[in-house]
């Protein structure tokens, strides 16, 4: 209420802080993939998981292009 009444946002809209889940899970992902955080932990309870997993794909449209284009430089040996 106090941050809307300084004009920081709009009226009626209010900001929850992100939860501690999202910020450890977004902190692996950034570190590690996903194969080397279930190979080392026996057991990840599935809501740490699906965290985990969200934070590790590519957030802006450009990072998705740059992930999903293919590399034709790389001439095939068997052709």
């Amino acid at each position: 209420a106090a941050a809307a009444a300084l004009g920081l946002l709009p009226l009626g809209k209010t900001q929850s802080p992100e939860s501690l889940l999202d910020i450890a899970a977004r902190k692996v992902a950034e570190k590690w993939p996903f194969q080397q955080v279930e190979e080392r932990f026996e057991r990840i309870p599935e809501p740490v998981q699906r965290r985990i997993v969200y934070w590790s794909f590519p957030r802006s449209e450009k990072e998705i292009c740059m992930y999903s284009s293919f590399n034709t430089s790389i001439e095939d040996p068997t052709a």
